[in-house]
C-alpha cells in the first residue's frame, strides 16, 4: 500500500497482516480520489474505521488541511501514528482511539469529507450514516465516501443523497452529499 499522488507520492505505508484485515486496494483508492478530487483542496476530513489511515493520508498528500482519524482498535491507532510520523503528517492529524459512535455523540466540528470504510457485513453502515446525518457533521456541500461490499447497505438516508456510486469487483464506492 502506498500514497498514489500529491506531496508524498510513492511513499509506502505500514499496513496490517492477517486474514481479518481488508485494506482498500490501490486501484480502488485511486478511483475514489478521482471521483472526489474537486472536494480535496483545503478539506477537513474525518476518517471513521481509519485502519492504517491510508485514505486520510492520501487526502492530506493531495491538499487536504487536516484529518481526524478514528479507530477503536489499538493496533490500528499504533499503525496510524507510525504512518503519520513517517509521512511527516503528525501536525495535520488528530488520532483517536475510540468507537465511531462515541466520537459522533460528542462531535463539535464539521467536516468537508468523511471517509467511512467499516468492516464489511457487520451492520455498521446504516447506524453510522444515520448518526452522521442526525448530528449534522458535514459542512454545506460536504461528502461522505463509503466503501462497502455488494451485500452491504448503500441507500440514501436522512439528509444524505447519493452523489455518485461506482462498483469495482465486489466493492462499492458510494459518495453521499448533504442535501
Amino acid at each position: 500500500m502506498r500514497i498514489i499522488s500529491g506531496t508524498r507520492r510513492g511513499h509506502k505505508l505500514t499496513e496490517f497482516s492477517g486474514d481479518d484485515v481488508r485494506p482498500t486496494t490501490d486501484r480502488v483508492k485511486e478511483s475514489v480520489f478521482n471521483l472526489i478530487q474537486n472536494f480535496i483542496p483545503d478539506a477537513v476530513c474525518l476518517d471513521m474505521f481509519a485502519g492504517s489511515g491510508a485514505l486520510s493520508f492520501e487526502a492530506i498528500s493531495r491538499g487536504a488541511l487536516k484529518a481526524v482519524l478514528i479507530d477503536k482498535d489499538k493496533r490500528s491507532v499504533d499503525i496510524i501514528r507510525k504512518n503519520a510520523m513517517s509521512l511527516g503528517f503528525m501536525d495535520y492529524c488528530d488520532i483517536r482511539n475510540m468507537s465511531c459512535f462515541d466520537y459522533i455523540s460528542g462531535i463539535r466540528e464539521k467536516f468537508d469529507i468523511v471517509f467511512l470504510d467499516p468492516p464489511y457485513n457487520k451492520g455498521f453502515i446504516e447506524p453510522v450514516l444515520t448518526a452522521l446525518s442526525d448530528n449534522d457533521v458535514l459542512n454545506d456541500g460536504g461528502i461522505i465516501v463509503l466503501e462497502s461490499d455488494e451485500t452491504d447497505f448503500r441507500d440514501e438516508i436522512g439528509k444524505l443523497h447519493i452523489y455518485k456510486q461506482r462498483k469495482y469487483g465486489r466493492t462499492y464506492i458510494t459518495v453521499y452529499q448533504k442535501s
